[in-house]
């Protein structure tokens, strides 16, 4: 049985370590700017609003991350 998502800690607020991050797109991302973008940041994964790259971005775990795809690929 897969876990709940509400029943793990999912996001955290704290910024990854300093450093050019490599920022990217998702593939089917149209080019409306409607979009996120994502990072490896130190065992984290930072996402951002594609809208406002100089803006705040938030972390999660790399399972928080995959779990989250994959509750929306499931719809």
């Amino acid at each position: 049985m897969r876990q709940s998502m509400s029943k793990e800690r999912i996001m955290s607020s704290a910024q990854p370590e300093p450093g050019q991050l490599n920022w990217r797109k998702a593939r089917r991302s149209m080019n409306h700017g409607d979009c996120v973008e994502v990072a490896a940041a130190a065992e984290k994964i930072a996402v951002r609003d594609s809208k406002k790259p100089d803006g705040s971005w938030i972390t999660c775990s790399p399972r928080s991350w995959r779990m989250f795809v994959e509750e929306i690929k499931a719809g």
